[in-house]
């Protein structure tokens, strides 16, 4: 090796990933991630109690405007999982100059995937728009809101695969404290330029890109002064085919399934249109709570991935299986619970984000039925991050497309043709209950393969 190569395999001030019984190390590690991404989830939540009290053509602008969101995010949640999966697996067979080429070689392809979409997406957003159900009311502020957001969507997704980055080498309190830092400034910045300056909707997703402006500065300092372990260097990015492939193998799935759930929103809003505004303002409620429900699981099995990639890269089968119970009891547990109260108290948190009863009344039922099965949920995520942080990519797409590809899209398009909007929101519910079962399933039979390793070594 090397001089460097020598300098880049020490671990700087990170938590060891070897270290210490699995459990505790992956709450020390999945803590920062499941705040970071929560206050993410708050921050959509803010941004949509902000711009409830524009109207509901102001919030159902917002949402019709979501899907673009998901499928942009796709592309980041991909390179994202993958550099992640890339990276972790490197540094567990301590090989970290490799971890190093790997994700300089994703920041690379990141940014003009970023700039292409962006492109493309301005140019045919109004007919986009139309597409996705905005009526002529709606239509003005979802050009408005989704042509801002547009703007610094590369800016969104090198922060993306940033994060990803540094949550893989361990540490993931500068990622947490990076998305704390965003929030602030989004739920300080939305008052201001929503209602003081008047901005409207625009004001929302300026608040969003100025905030996304000093995560990026923020992750820009993080690798220019080397507080990793990985370092980025121009002589590092080769288009190499393995590298592209092992990224891809990992990434592409949770791409794809981002995009599912981009196309799966824009079938639900579509569906909602049919029944006016205030539909598509309820099932916006509901969708966005469904969100922040899910970004704590996601979170915490981001933090996970971590230990279980790095375990699973050391052949340590013992310390796999520890880290996937853990993982499968706690978010289990967490995600019952707020499937709970989402169901027992849906109309005093419909209140928040609306003032008008007639959508109130909508949204109330559209929660309770989208959050029913909410506790499956869990199990679907842990599931994904396991085979994901394995390798096992085709396993993984099959669980990843079930919740809203494969079953979904069916669903969403037969239940409202014979039940009017009650089939819309069986459509949801059936979906995830099938998804669940399907991830238990799934479950069993992955700790099964590693009783099997542990019984041969």
């Amino acid at each position: 090796m090397t001089g460097e190569d020598v300098r880049m395999a020490s671990p700087a001030e990170h938590i060891g990933l070897a270290d210490g019984k699995a459990s505790r190390l992956i709450m020390r590690l999945a803590i920062p991630s499941i705040i970071g991404l929560s206050i993410n989830g708050l921050q959509q939540g803010v941004n949509a109690i902000f711009v409830g009290k524009l109207g509901p053509q102001a919030i159902a602008a917002v949402s019709i405007a979501l899907p673009f969101v998901v499928l942009l995010s796709a592309v980041g949640q991909g390179i994202g999982a993958g550099t992640a999966s890339f990276v972790s697996r490197n540094l567990g067979a301590d090989n970290s100059l490799e971890a190093s080429r790997g994700a300089s070689l994703a920041l690379a392809i990141a940014t003009p995937i970023g700039v292409a979409l962006t492109v493309t997406l301005i140019f045919s957003l109004r007919d986009a728009l139309a597409l996705l159900g905005a009526s002529p009311t709606v239509m003005p502020a979802a050009l408005d809101y989704a042509s801002t957001l547009l703007v610094g969507y590369t800016l969104i997704l090198l922060n993306m695969v940033n994060g990803s980055i540094v949550r893989a080498e361990g540490n993931t309190q500068f990622s947490m404290w990076t998305m704390i830092t965003a929030f602030t400034l989004n739920a300080l910045f939305d008052p201001i330029l929503i209602f003081t300056l008047d901005l409207g909707v625009r004001g929302a997703a300026l608040a969003t890109l100025l905030s996304q402006i000093v995560a990026t500065s923020m992750y820009v300092i993080y690798f220019v002064k080397q507080h990793g372990i990985v370092r980025f260097r121009a002589s590092y990015i080769t288009f190499s085919g393995d590298r592209i492939r092992q990224i891809a193998a990992v990434g592409a799935p949770a791409t794809i399934t981002g995009i599912l759930s981009a196309a799966s929103f824009m079938l639900l809003y579509r569906a909602a249109a049919t029944f006016g505004d205030n539909s598509i303002a309820a099932v916006g409620i509901a969708a966005r709570l469904l969100t922040i429900g899910t970004l704590p699981v996601v979170g915490f099995c981001i933090g996970s991935q971590a230990v279980l990639g790095f375990s699973w890269g050391a052949q340590d089968f013992a310390r796999v299986q520890k880290a996937a119970s853990f993982m499968l009891s706690t978010v289990c547990a967490f995600s019952v619970s707020f499937s709970t109260v989402v169901v027992i108290f849906a109309r005093p948190i419909v209140c928040l984000f609306s003032d008008s009863e007639d959508v109130t009344q909508i949204a109330v039922s559209t929660c309770i039925m989208f959050h029913l099965f909410f506790g499956l949920f869990g199990v679907q995520y842990v599931v994904i991050t396991m085979l994901q942080s394995f390798g096992r990519a085709r396993l993984s797409a099959v669980v990843s497309f079930a919740r809203q590809g494969y079953l979904f899209v069916p669903a969403i398009l037969l239940f409202p043709r014979f039940w009017g909007f009650t089939g819309l929101l069986v459509s949801q519910a059936a979906a995830e209950l099938v998804a669940g079962l399907l991830a238990v399933v799934v479950a069993v039979k992955q700790f099964n393969n590693l009783n099997g390793m542990l019984a041969h070594r």
